[in-house]
């Protein structure tokens, strides 16, 4: 090679300087561009003077060879990068086996050191082609057994190999005498938590335990949630030996006993150590649950969640429904508290589930809005659950529907397009709010006329919906839902799908008692066909006449020839003087009648009463 070399700087193809790095990359048969990848080197063109390079992206290229030196980083033949090309499936069957091999593998084409991400970038999904944490995982449980790998507590920092093997106890217990501070030394101490299984000389816990507790006591008044932290940790490692709690010994409970504000507490404490918090916060503190019921308030969403966890779990069920109910009614709860309401929305919060939660929900957005917030995740959120609103107003009287649509259209917090989005889902629901909307009346939203005992049948109906069979549907759900699990569950499935219909069934009523307008029809027209009138008929091929009696929009009794104004039938009738012919629907054909007669019915023996509803 030293020869081609020579002759190739003779022909002025490349310079003296040229030669090494042109020599290294020939060798390793690979090399590393910065902005094209990794590539195999194919042949040197002595002639063009070029480098022929196969990219991923970029098969057969040239590259001037002094170029080439400048720009191309040699990649060894043992390289990561360049085994993957040369012997995938070796690689991949390596990293099903062999996990740690594959790992050092890596580390070494990196210089002896690498990141996870590192280690990810380079395996996935070429190498490893299954869940990558799920392999990670088992693959980082290895490396902390075995002695030559130093895997570092935080992800972004490297890990290393090293040939001479230190155990893990020896590792952790200088990791952990080297840490600076307790928040530094609690991490280790997790870490030494979670490797109890494997650490064959328990006794430097005794160590552990005891510098533990000595930063303990100094951080118990100045950074109290680390003193915390530190108390949680050391009661898990003394959990597996046998060494006594020195007398004095600083507790939880010393902690909770300072003056201090909890939010600023649980904001130091790590969001998995909240749980941990609270149930030591319910251990030692008397009236624990009255004082988190003012904290729910005024912590993040994933905190809230907790804290009406643990209340539920201690049977506070009803204080924590009593807070939330206050605080919905007076606007006062906060966007993170209502973001937590609107994602769990569990039935044991049934009752709590109307429309004051939405607009609740828009008083804290529009809060949130004037206090400049970065951003608004409630407000993020009611855009894009497409089940929130019609969860929330689906048992809702009409007229609350439209008070609340009026506040949503004059909401600061929403540009049109997103007003529109939600306003949809409203309108979905209660089609009746279109009106609102647009300013226009459909044909379908104009009023029809109905007798008075029909309204009261309504009407009783209506009561009995709301007073009797709804409630008792809102109770066969909570009692369902004391069975167990939902998802095996076929009452509760029965209950919330009949809920469903009585609340249908409750929005229709409403709606149509809202367009319809009663009368006795005592002041019916003669001289043409209207509602309130009995007329004669005579069918023209048969010669038959009959007697129909057109009454109000809920008035329809075929086996006592009364009719409903709106039906098919009676419009073909109404308008029509005595003699006028018309067209009437059948069943098998349309037949032709002759009006003979138009008197006023007798609305007091037809319907009674409405006679009674009418005095």
């Amino acid at each position: 090679m030293k020869e081609e070399m020579d002759q190739l700087v003779a022909a002025g193809k490349i310079q003296p300087k040229h030669v090494a790095p042109l020599t290294a990359l020939l060798e390793a048969g690979f090399g590393q561009h910065r902005s094209w990848g990794f590539g195999k080197i194919r042949t040197l063109d002595g002639i063009a003077g070029r480098l022929v390079i196969d990219f991923g992206n970029k098969p057969g290229h040239a590259l001037d060879l002094a170029f080439a030196t400048e720009t191309l980083r040699p990649i060894p033949k043992d390289h990561i990068l360049a085994r993957k090309h040369s012997d995938l499936k070796g690689l991949q069957q390596m990293a099903a086996l062999h996990h740690l091999d594959v790992v050092k593998l890596v580390i070494d084409s990196f210089g002896g050191k690498a990141t996870v991400d590192q280690i990810e970038s380079v395996l996935v999904p070429d190498v490893i082609q299954s869940d990558w944490k799920k392999w990670w995982e088992m693959a980082k449980t290895e490396l902390k057994k075995d002695g030559h790998f130093l895997v570092p507590i935080k992800k972004a920092e490297p890990i290393v190999y090293q040939a001479e093997e230190q155990h893990l106890t020896d590792r952790l217990l200088r990791d952990f005498r080297v840490a600076k501070g307790l928040k530094a030394r609690v991490v280790v101490a997790h870490e030494i938590q979670k490797n109890l299984a494997d650490l064959p000389d328990k006794t430097v816990l005794a160590e552990v335990l005891d510098q533990l507790n000595a930063e303990i006591k100094t951080h118990l008044t100045t950074r109290p949630s680390e003193a915390l932290e530190g108390i949680f940790v050391r009661e898990e490692l003394r959990q597996a030996t046998s060494i006594p709690a020195p007398e004095g010994e600083v507790v939880a409970k010393d902690i909770w006993n300072q003056r201090l504000r909890i939010r600023d507490l649980f904001e130091e404490i790590p969001v998995a150590k909240h749980r941990r918090a609270l149930e030591s916060f319910r251990d030692n503190v008397p009236d624990w649950a009255a004082q988190i019921v003012l904290l729910i308030n005024d912590v993040p969403a994933k905190l809230a969640g907790e804290c009406a966890r643990i209340l539920l779990q201690e049977n506070r069920g009803q204080l924590l429904k009593d807070t939330l109910a206050r605080l919905f009614s007076q606007h006062g709860a906060s966007s993170e508290l209502l973001l937590w309401f609107g994602k769990d929305r569990s039935d044991f919060f049934a009752e709590l589930l109307n429309p004051e939660v939405f607009r609740a929900m828009l008083s804290a957005i529009e809060r949130d809005q004037f206090m400049e917030k970065k951003g608004n995740r409630l407000r993020d959120y009611v855009l894009e659950d497409q089940t929130l609103i019609p969860a929330l107003i689906e048992s809702a009287d009409v007229e609350i529907i439209r008070d609340l649509t009026r506040t949503l259209q004059l909401s600061p917090s929403f540009d049109d397009m997103s007003k529109r989005s939600l306003l949809a889902r409203i309108v979905k629901m209660y089609p009746a709010i279109q009106e609102m909307i647009t300013g226009e009346q459909t044909k379908e939203d104009k009023t029809f006329l109905v007798s008075w005992s029909s309204i009261e049948r309504r009407k009783t109906e209506y009561e009995d919906l709301v007073q009797k069979q709804i409630p008792a549907n809102v109770r066969d759900i909570a009692l369902a839902r004391s069975y167990g699990d939902l998802r095996e569950n076929a009452e509760y499935k029965f209950a919330k799908e009949q809920q469903k219909v009585l609340n249908r069934r409750k929005h229709e009523l409403e709606a149509q008692m809202g367009k319809a307008r009663g009368t006795d029809f005592s002041n019916a027209r003669t001289d043409v066909v209207t509602p309130g009138t009995t007329v004669t008929l005579t069918d023209l091929d048969s010669g038959k006449a009959e007697g129909v009696h057109i009454l109000g929009a809920w008035d329809g009794d075929a086996g006592r020839n009364i009719v409903s104004y709106l039906t098919p039938f009676a419009q073909a009738l109404l308008n029509k003087g005595v003699g006028a012919e018309a067209e009437l629907p059948g069943e098998a054909a349309k037949r032709r009648v002759r009006i003979d007669s138009i008197v006023v019915a007798d609305v007091a023996s037809l319907l009674p009463a409405a006679a009674q509803a009418a005095a």
